[in-house]
């Protein structure tokens, strides 16, 4: 089972949509680890690690988000999986 893990950054009317709180539901359904968080920018940013099929799909809910967002842009880049998380966590 091949280990992952993705930066990604979220863009579009993503922030005040429960996009962290629903993202840290379908990281903790899909069984990954990591983090979301609000940038100063307006986007959303996240850290994903986990088995590469979890990982996918969790990537592809990115690319909708919750009910209330609207997602112009999924950026993605594959780093090394370090395995440092116990959890998925929001970072404030």
């Amino acid at each position: 089972m091949e280990q992952v893990r993705a930066h990604i950054i979220v863009d579009g009317r993503v922030q005040g949509v429960f996009f962290r709180a629903t993202a840290r539901d379908v990281a903790r359904r899909l069984g990954v680890t990591g983090w979301v968080k609000n940038r100063w920018d307006g986007k959303v940013e996240l850290v994903v690690e986990g088995e590469k099929k979890a990982v996918e799909k969790m990537l592809r809910w990115c690319h909708k988000g919750p009910s209330g967002a609207v997602v112009t842009n999924v950026d993605v880049k594959w780093e090394p999986f370090k395995g440092e998380f116990g959890s998925f966590s929001i970072r404030y």
